[in-house]
C-alpha cells in the first residue's frame, strides 16, 4: 500500500510539473486560450489513437485465448486489458500489469500457465514489432534524426539495445524449460529457507505441472506460424496507434513543416529511449524526452501545452478509466461476496468479479 501511495504521489508531482511547464512559458502569453482553440477533429484523432492502442492490444489477448480453446468475451478482454494498462502505469517498471491480468483471467477459469503464455507471446510480439518499426523508420529518416537528436543519440542507442536484446531473452525463457525451472527452484528453496514458503516440495510439484502446461502452450503456438504473424500485426497496429498521438496533437495546434513520418519516427525513438525507465509510466523520462525530442516540431512556445495534451491521451486517460473500472469491479465483487456469505445466489446480471 505504501508503495502504491508513493507511486500516486510521484504521478501527481509529475502532472503538477507538466502543468507548470505548460502555462509558465513566456513565449506563449495566452496559453489557456490556446488550449481551448485546438482543432477538435485532431483531438478526436488523438483519442482514436489511444483507443486503437488499447483495442489492438486487447485483440491480441482475445485472439490467443480463443485459439487456445479458452474463449472470453470482447467485453471482458477490454476490461482485463484496461486493468493491465492501469496497473502498468501505477507500478515501477510496469511490473504490476501482467500479474493483475493473470489474476483476473484465472477468475474466469483460465489456467495461470495459459494466461501467462498469452501475455508472454503478446509481449514478445510487441518487442519484435517495436524493434522492426523503429529500425525501418530510423533508417528512412536518418538525416532528420541526426539533425534533431544528435545531443541524445546515446540514450537512443541504449534504449534500442535494451529492446533488441529483450527478444532473445524472452525466447530463451519461453522455450528453455530447464533454465526457467532451475531459476524457479532456486527462489523456492530460498523462500523455504527464509520460511516464506511452506511445504516447498508440494509447491515444486505444482510449479512443474504449471510449467508443463505453459511450455506446451508455447510449443503448440510455434506449430502455427500464422498465429504468431497475427500477434505481430496486432502489436504493430497497437504501436502505430500510440505513436500517432503526437502527430494528432501536432495538427491540433495547427503546426506544419514536419512530415508525418518524421513525427512517427520521433515517437518511436522516444518510446524505446524511455520504456526501460523503472518509474510508474516511465514518468519523468517520457516528459523530459518529449520536451527534447519534439522541440523542433512544436514551436512558438507550444511545446509545454503539447506535452500536456499528449501525456493526457497517452497516459492519464488510462489512469482515469482504469481507476473507474477498478472501483466498479471491486464494488461488484464485494456485493457478490456478501450475497454468497448470506447464502444467496448473486443477482441476475451481477458478475462475481468483473462485467463482461
Amino acid at each position: 500500500m505504501k508503495r502504491r501511495i508513493l507511486s500516486f504521489l510521484f504521478i501527481a508531482a509529475t502532472l503538477g510539473l507538466i502543468v507548470i511547464i505548460a502555462f509558465s512559458n513566456s513565449d506563449l502569453t495566452n496559453a489557456w486560450e490556446a488550449l481551448f482553440t485546438l482543432k477538435t477533429e485532431w483531438l478526436l484523432c488523438a483519442f482514436l489513437g489511444w483507443f486503437g492502442y488499447m483495442f489492438f492490444d486487447m485483440i491480441g489477448l482475445y485472439y490467443f485465448l480463443r485459439k487456445q480453446k479458452y474463449p472470453i468475451s470482447i467485453g471482458f478482454a477490454i476490461y482485463v486489458t484496461l486493468l493491465g494498462f492501469y496497473y502498468c502505469n501505477i507500478t515501477p517498471g510496469s511490473s504490476g500489469g501482467q500479474p493483475m491480468q493473470v489474476y483476473y483471467l484465472s477468475k474466469r477459469k483460465i489456467p495461470v500457465p495459459i494466461a501467462t503464455s498469452a501475455l508472454s507471446i503478446k509481449f514478445l510480439a510487441l518487442q519484435i514489432a517495436v524493434v522492426l518499426l523503429t529500425t525501418v523508420l530510423w533508417i528512412v529518416n536518418a538525416t532528420y534524426v541526426n539533425e534533431q537528436l544528435s545531443r541524445v543519440k546515446w540514450f537512443i542507442y541504449i534504449g534500442y539495445g535494451i529492446n533488441f536484446l529483450s527478444i532473445p531473452l524472452i525466447l530463451l525463457v519461453a522455450l528453455h524449460r530447464p533454465l526457467v525451472q532451475s531459476i524457479i527452484l532456486f527462489f523456492v528453496r530460498i523462500g523455504a529457507k527464509l520460511r516464506i514458503i511452506k511445504r516447498p516440495e508440494e509447491r515444486i510439484v505444482r510449479i512443474d505441472a504449471g510449467m508443463d502446461m505453459y511450455h506446451m502452450s508455447i510449443l503448440r503456438l510455434m506449430k502455427y506460424p500464422r498465429r504468431i504473424i497475427w500477434q505481430m500485426v496486432f502489436a504493430a497496429l497497437s504501436l502505430l496507434s500510440l505513436m500517432s498521438i503526437p502527430l494528432s496533437v501536432y495538427h491540433a495546434f495547427d503546426m506544419s513543416g514536419v512530415s508525418w513520418h518524421q513525427l512517427i519516427t520521433l515517437s518511436f525513438l522516444l518510446f524505446i529511449s524511455a520504456s526501460y525507465t523503472p518509474l510508474p509510466g516511465a514518468s519523468g523520462a517520457q516528459e523530459g524526452g518529449f520536451l527534447i525530442y519534439f522541440a523542433g516540431a512544436f514551436t512558438q512556445g507550444t511545446i509545454g501545452l503539447a506535452l500536456l495534451v499528449w501525456r493526457f491521451f497517452s497516459y492519464y486517460l488510462f489512469l482515469l478509466i482504469g481507476a473507474v473500472i477498478s472501483i466498479i469491479g471491486s464494488l461488484r465483487g464485494h456485493k457478490a461476496d456478501k450475497e454468497e456469505k448470506a447464502g444467496k445466489e448473486p443477482e441476475a446480471g451481477v458478475e462475481t468479479e468483473t462485467p463482461q
